[in-house]
């Protein structure tokens, strides 16, 4: 059986006074904007899940790709470590420094750069957050389709790989980066991708999207925009069972309906959601929907599901066109991982997700449901199930040594299960330190070629290091 990955103590490579001499450096260079400060320092660990607060050294907010570069190169040259910091939302302690180091934090590096609307995609600094993008494009007909629910940085998207409420329409941030801005382990300043589609060389722009910050600094992306659809209808259809919903979802997918989002929430998130965003949705196994397209099409699109969910036992469904009941549906959704935590307050949430081919998509949820109530946890179920992909939020009394030891027997047998049914221990939310342990049982041998990779653009090991791999720095 595999197991949960023991971190590390923090230890830092650098001497004493090779690193305090890069900080007095830093500060000189940076001013204000290099922070050892003890608060800044925790804020810029992990804050979101039950893993270690790990606090780095010291804080340096950059502005620019340029600034990025000569703060990595100075850090490189003192064997300094260096961890990316975006919105802070990540949530498999990416953002934890086990060897000390610098938390490079590229919130300030918010300038959309370009939009190019003829093209159908823009340029954005790391720092720009998905709402922040979306709400500039609102006047040019134009959006940014993946929402992972929290208002990530793109910069953090991409370096997760990151999925959303609407990926079974619109892909992921694999399919929505067209090229980037990077920055290596010795400061070098690298541009992958082209203005049109290109069969030159290696695909550099996918290896770094999805790399954790371990491979090179995300500072600027190209991405992928869509036009806003004519007609936008959501809706909720509730179920008798899991089964019943994890089926309609497989059939609309089989039948080729072209779903914008389809989100599968069961009776103990339903019920949660209820509390928390003041719905009023039976508390049952619940489908969260959405169509786009024309009027016509978009009311055809209804009218077909509605017959797919009556077939799996599903009820009548209740359907908002109106933009503020839309709004409200899907903040509801957005907010699920809050409303989670008020379920069991003073509890520690772990928020893990796997995936798996769609036609095993009931199979698996039901395995992992009939394991929660085995084990008597408190662990709502929710998730982007048009493409497979869903969270388990175990809420678990870390005082309690019982609670932990059937918490951690829960996620190795949840992983065990998606890798089973041929998936992913994580569909977006990254590998990071929480699920080092699980990487060879998914890809054997591969992860031999990975770790190649990461010897061969960071030698010294100084980008995120702890983080997919685990290596000494």
């Amino acid at each position: 059986m595999t197991t949960l990955v023991t971190l590390e103590p923090h230890r830092n490579p650098a001497s004493p006074a090779d690193k305090d001499a890069l900080f007095a450096r830093l500060s000189a260079r940076f001013g204000k904007r290099f922070s050892r400060s003890e608060a800044l320092r925790a804020q810029h660990a992990n804050t979101l899940t039950w893993l270690k607060v790990q606090a780095p050294d010291a804080v340096l907010f950059a502005q620019s790709t340029e600034e990025v570069s000569e703060a990595v190169a100075a850090c490189a040259a003192a064997r300094v470590p260096v961890i990316p910091y975006g919105a802070g939302s990540s949530l498999e302690g990416q953002l934890n420094a086990p060897f000390g180091g610098l938390s490079l934090d590229l919130s300030e590096m918010k300038e959309i750069v370009s939009v190019h609307e003829d093209d159908l995609d823009c340029v954005v600094q790391a720092g720009v957050t998905r709402k922040q993008l979306n709400d500039y494009l609102r006047d040019t007909g134009l959006f940014f389709p993946v929402d992972p629910g929290a208002d990530a940085s793109l910069g953090g998207m991409a370096a997760t790989r990151a999925s959303g409420t609407n990926a079974v329409c619109y892909g992921t941030m694999r399919d929505a980066v067209l090229g980037l801005t990077a920055v290596l382990a010795d400061g070098r300043i690298v541009k992958t991708g082209a203005g049109a589609k290109s069969a030159a060389g290696y695909d550099l722009t996918r290896l770094l999207v999805g790399s954790e910050g371990t491979l090179g600094v995300i500072t600027e992306l190209t991405l992928k925009l869509f036009g806003i659809p004519e007609t936008i209808l959501a809706g909720v259809s509730t179920y008798r069972t899991l089964e019943g919903a994890c089926n309609a979802t497989i059939a609309a997918l089989q039948m080729g309906l072209p779903l914008a989002r389809i989100e599968l929430l069961d009776e103990v998130q339903v019920r949660a959601c209820n509390a928390y965003s003041k719905l009023s949705v039976p508390e049952q196994p619940t489908l969260f929907l959405e169509f786009h397209g024309t009027p016509t099409g978009a009311r055809e699109q209804v009218e077909i599901f509605s017959e797919i969910a009556q077939a799996e036992g599903g009820g009548a469904l209740d359907w908002a066109a109106r933009p503020e009941d839309r709004n409200r549906l899907w903040r509801a959704r957005h907010d699920a991982y809050w409303a989670a935590k008020n379920l069991r307050p003073g509890t520690d949430l772990i928020a893990t997700d796997v995936c798996v081919p769609i036609s095993a998509l009931a199979a698996c949820v039901i395995e992992t449901k009939q394991d929660i109530d085995r084990l008597g946890l408190v662990a709502p179920i929710v998730g982007h199930v048009g493409d497979g992909n869903f969270h388990v939020m175990p809420l678990i009394d870390s005082d309690s040594t019982d609670e932990l030891e059937r918490a951690r027997a829960f996620l190795d047998r949840l992983i065990e299960r998606a890798l089973r049914f041929e998936g992913t221990c994580t569909g977006e939310h990254g590998v990071g330190q929480g699920k080092i342990g699980y990487l060879v049982a998914e890809h054997g041998q591969a992860v031999d070629v990975m770790i190649a990779i990461k010897k061969a653009l960071d030698p010294s090991n100084i980008l995120n290091p702890g983080k997919i791999f685990a290596l000494d720095v």
